[in-house]
């Protein structure tokens, strides 16, 4: 167990600091074409932030574990606004641009229903609950719309820059060095996952705590705090709208990119208790609307702090009573 969990470590954190480094490369690539905060923080660093998610679900799909890629992925979607959006909020309230209320978030919002509604299928027919092939071709048909969407608004923002500056503003780094920092962060990213998941199976058996249950916390924590880490500094440096963007564009790759790609390979069974998971993150996604129309379009420290709340009080309720983690 000592091995696995020397994995387990090893592998978060060559996560973590593969994702970091992908993104500051990625994200220099986007500056230096010209593309707005926001979109940077729905495509380059959501992509980026997610792919540890995307390096663990794909080893653990060829691997026939479906049930870490489920709870690795509604797990890092739960923690992404309960923990991560909550916690970006206490250092600096986050100020929402209404551009996010009207298009982000509803686009993130039917991007969860829609992944519900196929893992439910099985009511219809009484089948086991799960994502298919078709499922994940269906999602990845999903995410080609957001790709082109993404694609039109970097349009618009460099259309938009050249009107105002007339020039795209000289990166300080060329576009190979750039380059050669995207894809260190990416081979970072493929060993941490690796490591990760070998580390996390081997816990899981050890302690007999099921894998669903490690995909749902320790792996989706592990897999998420590259979107921590980075949503702290954006909100701490108050560019709300990398901190927003990596939020809402992180559950919408999450959910149509990693869960499609990941269904295709191999079926991704929902767990017992995954329908409580679900209607989790559903209800998180649906909170952001009121919270991002109210108090002047801005998410307040208060309800940054009732957001940790509801995830500190899904965790508990989670490991408790339904007794699916050690309670020690």
């Amino acid at each position: 167990m000592l091995l696995d969990a020397i994995y387990l470590l090893v592998g978060i954190a060559l996560l973590v600091f593969g994702g970091d480094t992908l993104v500051r490369g990625a994200a220099g690539l986007a500056r230096a074409l010209g593309v707005s905060t926001l979109v940077v923080g729905l495509t380059v660093v959501a992509f980026g932030t997610s792919a540890p998610e995307l390096a663990v679900n794909v080893l653990a799909a060829v691997r026939g574990q479906g049930e870490i890629s489920f709870g690795n992925i509604i797990g890092s979607n739960i923690a992404n606004i309960g923990l991560i959006l909550g916690t970006a909020a206490l250092i600096r309230p986050v100020d929402v641009k209404l551009k996010v209320i009207t298009r982000e978030i509803p686009f993130m919002l039917l991007a969860t229903l829609a992944a519900i509604n196929l893992a439910c299928d099985g009511l219809w027919d009484g089948a086991t609950w799960s994502f298919s092939r078709n499922d994940g071709i269906t999602l990845l048909l999903f995410f080609s719309i957001f790709l082109y969407y993404s694609f039109v608004a970097a349009q618009e923002d460099r259309a938009e820059l050249l009107e105002r500056v007339g020039e795209i503003p000289a990166s300080d780094r060329s576009i190979g060095i750039l380059l050669l920092i995207t894809l260190a962060g990416i081979v970072m990213v493929g060993l941490g996952g690796e490591a990760t998941v070998r580390g996390a199976v081997g816990v899981a058996e050890a302690l007999g705590v099921s894998k669903a249950v490690i995909g749902l916390t320790v792996i989706a924590f592990g897999t998420s705090l590259p979107e921590l880490a980075t949503s702290l500094v954006a909100a701490y440096r108050q560019h709300e709208d990398i901190a927003l963007g990596n939020i809402v564009g992180s559950n919408v790759f999450n959910l149509l990119f990693i869960l499609g790609v990941t269904s295709t390979i191999g079926t991704v069974p929902v767990p017992r208790s995954g329908g409580l998971d679900m209607a989790v993150m559903f209800g998180l996604s649906a909170v952001l609307f009121p919270l991002a129309m109210t108090n002047r379009r801005r998410i307040t420290r208060w309800e940054g702090l009732a957001l940790l709340v509801a995830y500190a009080g899904y965790i508990y309720y989670r490991a408790v009573h339904l007794g699916t983690l050690p309670t020690g």
